[in-house]
């Protein structure tokens, strides 16, 4: 309640100088001079992107759109090539988190064979954090000159994107400890001070539903699992609202795409840049900003495509 209460306080105190900021300017604009005009439509410019963002937060309505989320990401088949691809989605998501003041954590990571990742999970704590990042769910292409390939031909590579939200601790799941699979082993993390040089990560398969999840974040094999419990229990909970928003659509009529594999983004570095969105249909040829984490302004045209659907 009281995160609720502080990012509702923020929205509020923008909204309340973005519109004392629009009196002031209508005030001057009547006594402004030609030359003191143009440094007021400046002002303006900015006030109206103030607004743009204002309005951005309106569409960011959904139950769990507040709420923090967990990122992971998976290479798909191809061996090193998709497992570097993987890798520098992990990348992207972790500038975006840097660029957007996001609190980014790594909360399991398992290196690629000869490259790469093999996979990663991201813990991410900021305002709208799941509602920004929910719709990357889904499979992402990459085409490009594979730096693996001798022959210097052009490589197709898939890696898929989960997203859930991260409820409260309250959420009333049952978990038996008989349907519970507990490993641990030695973390794959980056070299120096930062690895784990005991069994001390903690990998947990909810052996009815197969989910597997994974920590070593702490050197503490006991918070590990303590953290990998409550991702378990995150997933296990989405995994009943994915089902009660199934039946919902079902009942209603509506088709109702909850495919992990469908294919969400296509990003393209031979033979042109391109990086184009098949929802939104949002498109640019700056592939190198968007792996960079520019990806803010793509995130709000997903936004705005499903609000003008409603």
């Amino acid at each position: 309640m009281n995160k609720e209460l502080a990012d509702l306080k923020k929205i509020i105190t923008k909204i309340t100088s973005t519109k004392q900021e629009i009196v002031d300017n209508l005030e001057l604009i009547n006594m402004a001079s030609e030359s003191e005009l143009k440094e007021l439509e400046k002002e303006l410019l900015r006030i109206q992107k103030d607004i743009e963002e204002l309005e951005i937060t309106t569409l960011l309505n959904g139950e769990y759109d507040a709420l923090n989320c967990y990122l992971e990401i998976h290479p798909g088949a191809g061996g090193t090539e998709s497992c570097d691809w993987a890798s520098m989605l992990l990348r992207m998501y972790s500038m975006f988190c840097e660029k957007n003041d996001y609190t980014c954590e790594v909360i399991e990571e398992q290196k690629g064979d000869e490259a790469g990742i093999k996979s990663a999970t991201l813990h991410i704590q900021g305002m709208f954090a799941y509602g920004y990042l929910k719709r990357e769910t889904g499979v992402h292409r990459l085409v490009r000159i594979s730096p693996f390939d001798a022959g210097a031909r052009r490589h197709t590579s898939f890696a898929s994107v989960r997203v859930t939200p991260e409820y409260s601790n309250d959420i009333n799941i049952e978990i038996k400890e008989s349907d519970l699979k507990i490993d641990v082993y030695h973390s794959s993390g980056a070299g120096g001070q930062s690895v784990n040089t005991s069994n001390s990560a903690v990998r947990i398969t909810h052996l009815p539903t197969k989910i597997v999840v994974s920590s070593q974040i702490d050197r503490s094999q006991l918070k590990n699992k303590q953290i990998a419990m409550k991702m378990l229990k995150n997933k296990l909970y989405q995994l009943e609202v994915e089902k009660k928003e199934a039946e919902l659509a079902r009942i209603k009529g509506i088709p109702l795409d909850t495919s992990f594999g469908s294919q969400i983004r296509n990003y393209v570095l031979e033979p042109y840049k391109m990086v184009k969105d098949t929802r939104s249909g949002y498109e640019t040829s700056n592939a190198n900003k968007i792996l960079d984490g520019d990806i803010l302004e793509l995130l709000e045209s997903l936004l705005k495509t499903e609000g003008e659907r409603g």
